[in-house]
């Protein structure tokens, strides 16, 4: 080769580079497509996790408020202590399936 001449013209060796870089270029796009795709799929995934926690919050804390804000039944005296526990439990326990249902959609992937 030092000897002889090349018989790649200018024209011909810069179609080559120019096609190289396209290939660079092109490998490189695919690379932070599939980067920014994985970020969506992970921003789209905590924005359901938050929403499913927001839901519940929003859940547990509607039915505290009905709980405290329940009027007492017309012609009835003051409820005991023991009603009121008794209430709570039930709250509780409806609140407590409510969440383990949603948490039972949520489990799949």
């Amino acid at each position: 080769m030092f000897g002889k001449e090349s018989h790649v013209s200018p024209l011909e060796s810069r179609k080559q580079l120019l096609i190289a870089e396209s290939e660079l270029n092109r490998a490189q796009l695919s690379e932070e497509w599939q980067t920014m795709t994985h970020g969506f799929r992970d921003l789209a995934h905590r924005a359901k996790t938050m929403a499913v926690w927001a839901s519940s919050a929003a859940l547990l804390v509607a039915g505290i408020t009905a709980w405290r804000r329940s009027p007492p039944a017309p012609g009835t005296a003051k409820s005991s202590w023991f009603q009121k526990i008794l209430e709570g439990a039930r709250l509780a326990s409806t609140i407590w399936f409510a969440l383990r249902a949603r948490g039972e959609k949520e489990e799949p992937k």
